[in-house]
């Protein structure tokens, strides 16, 4: 990927500028429940201001489907915006239209104001160049801070910067520089963590990976379908049948890096009360599942984890958001934070992980996107920063 185009070059004093932030957040009774991604924009936000930018931010929240949902509403993210700024922020009950424009044209020299929701309209996901043009006519410049959307061509995050003169954010180049910088040449020993549920979803990662890594840890449901394909009987385990061909590609590839758990923990469902144990991955019980890794997998995860200079990590061990099913996820949180390596942790369900254990401050660097961190890593070319190139 060449150079971004950076907002530090942008000249904005007394200009509007049109920024787009991933304030997909989760609410709840009108209540911002983590407020982490609205933290990840304040340092362009202030750099902005600081520099006598009036700034304008635009974002999606949830999948309301092309029209307005009273719970998808961004007036409460722009309240907390208000609280951490501790500076007045206006909002406009639409991201275009009168509306948008009568909020614009009232907007004061350096001040704030938040869009509505770019998705409450179906032109947004349809990148159509009118809505985009709509969009763009709100400002002078267009500066895209919203990694976790960049892997999508759409009308905020594509389509806009065609009509304005345009650069990243600061927290686009920071994901950019760990991603890109730091892992096409990592210092080695080079260790990589998968998890989560599913291989479909990260095929083209894992073959991209088995070459480049010293090693790669495989866990959550991920492994049960390595495990199932190497014979063994994984009783009511998640196991993706129609993954299991490429799985024994992977299983086979020559001077193949890869480490499955040795143990897990097994439940009879998947419940806070349920009945667990741990046992070898040959001797789960039928009608039991794999919930998490076992301890001796841990021990050995974190042998390999220990020497190591640099470290990826995108997927859970297990279904971590219930506690007795959490211990695998928060060990490797551990092992990785207590190692001297440059830690990335991409996915949310990683990084909530992560800040859940309380060692967010231990790591060399949090993604902020799920999908554009995945895309990214496998080489992929992500719309919302192809645009943006020098």
């Amino acid at each position: 990927m060449s150079s971004l185009r950076s907002v530090r070059d942008l000249e904005v004093r007394g200009r509007r500028v049109l920024l787009r932030v991933d304030f997909n957040v989760p609410l709840s009774e009108g209540i911002v429940q983590d407020d982490t991604r609205i933290r990840a924009a304040l340092p362009t936000l202030r750099l902005l201001r600081d520099r006598g930018a009036s700034v304008i931010l635009c974002s999606h929240l949830g999948r309301p489907k092309g029209k307005p949902v009273a719970g998808l509403s961004l007036r409460p993210v722009a309240a907390r915006l208000a609280e951490l700024m501790d500076a007045p922020v206006e909002f406009a009950e639409d991201c275009v239209g009168p509306a948008a424009q009568t909020a614009v044209a009232q907007l004061r020299a350096g001040g704030l104001l938040v869009l509505e929701n770019t998705r409450f309209h179906p032109q947004e996901t349809e990148n159509d160049p009118v809505f985009a043009r709509q969009l763009a006519d709100l400002a002078e410049l267009y500066v895209n801070d919203a990694f976790g959307s960049a892997h999508r061509a759409h009308a905020s995050t594509e389509g806009v910067a065609h009509f304005l003169p345009n650069a990243a954010g600061l927290l686009v180049e920071q994901e950019v520089r760990f991603l890109k910088e730091a892992l096409s040449k990592p210092q080695r020993p080079y260790i990589v963590i998968l998890g989560g549920a599913k291989i479909s979803d990260k095929i083209g990662l894992v073959r991209k990976l088995l070459g480049e890594a010293d090693g790669l840890l495989v866990g959550g449901g991920m492994a049960n379908t390595f495990l199932a394909t190497q014979g063994l009987d994984l009783a009511e385990s998640l196991v993706e049948q129609e993954s299991r061909p490429v799985a024994a590609e992977l299983l086979t590839r020559p001077g193949s890096r890869l480490h499955l758990p040795v143990d897990v923990v097994v439940a009879s469902e998947v419940s806070e009360s349920a009945d667990h144990r741990v046992t070898q991955v040959d001797q789960i019980p039928a009608g039991w599942r794999a919930v998490d890794i076992g301890p001796r997998t841990l021990e050995q995860f974190s042998q390999v984890l220990h020497p190591a200079k640099t470290i990826l990590w995108n997927g859970p061990m297990g279904i971590f958001e219930i506690e007795i099913f959490s211990a695998g996820t928060r060990g490797i949180a551990q092992a990785i934070a207590d190692s001297q390596a440059l830690s990335i942790v991409g996915g949310g369900d990683s990084v909530a992980a992560v800040q859940q254990a309380g060692l967010a401050d231990r790591f060399t660097h949090l993604s902020t996107g799920g999908g554009a961190t995945l895309a990214l890593l496998e080489g992929q070319t992500l719309p919302g920063l192809a645009v943006l190139q020098v």
